[in-house]
């Protein structure tokens, strides 16, 4: 390798560390890192692209699930939602054709090719409530609570289905450690809660 191209890579490493190991490719290329310098890196293995328009260093632990970690990267007022969190969480059989992803009623939604994304967008007090960090690699990954995730999908029932939204308190109830104190605190702050208590009374019935 000649010493200018070694210079420009040990750079470019340095830009990618610096950013926890993931870049998208506008934000390589605002760091100054040269187009030829990021295809150099991915054809001698250094970097790997982890999805359309998002490089990592090789070899970074858990991208198991790129998607994520792409919209962590490009929507950064965004979080986790309604069957994607239930996805995230284990609560539902359903599999994600798209990422549901939240975003303050006041934020435009991005222009992104990819991955498929449906946006909903929240009230402020509604979109602060109930956000976790998940670590992914060394990605945040923010997604609502369980619980946060229930009560949004009785809010949400006629978009994604009142089935789903049954399902999800189902599982939740059966399958972890319940917290009807949190799943009534969200159920409010949502207006759902006349809602959601028929279903309540008869899955803690059931369970009792």
């Amino acid at each position: 390798m000649r010493k200018k191209n070694k210079s420009s890579h040990q750079k470019a490493l340095k830009i990618f560390r610096s950013e926890d190991g993931i870049l998208k490719t506008s934000e390589a290329l605002e760091s100054g890192i040269h187009p030829r310098t990021l295809y150099e890196l991915r054809e001698e293995g250094e970097i790997e692209q982890i999805s359309r328009g998002l490089y990592g260093i090789a070899g970074l632990p858990d991208t198991s699930d790129p998607d994520l970690v792409t919209v962590a990267k490009k929507v950064p007022h965004g979080v986790i939602c309604l069957i994607s969190a239930l996805y995230f969480h284990h609560l539902t059989s359903q599999i994600p054709r798209s990422i549901d992803v939240a975003i303050p009623q006041h934020i435009k939604a991005p222009k992104i090719d990819y991955p498929p994304m449906r946006f909903y967008w929240f009230s402020e007090k509604m979109w602060e409530a109930g956000i976790e960090e998940h670590l992914m690699g060394k990605v945040k990954i923010r997604c609502y609570s369980k619980e946060k995730t229930v009560v949004d999908c009785f809010k949400h029932r006629n978009k994604i289905g009142i089935e789903v939204a049954i399902e999800a308190l189902k599982n939740y109830w059966e399958n972890d450690h319940p917290n009807l104190t949190k799943i009534n605190k969200y159920a409010k702050l949502s207006r759902v809660d006349k809602v959601m208590k028929p279903y309540l009374e008869m899955i803690v019935n059931e369970q009792s």
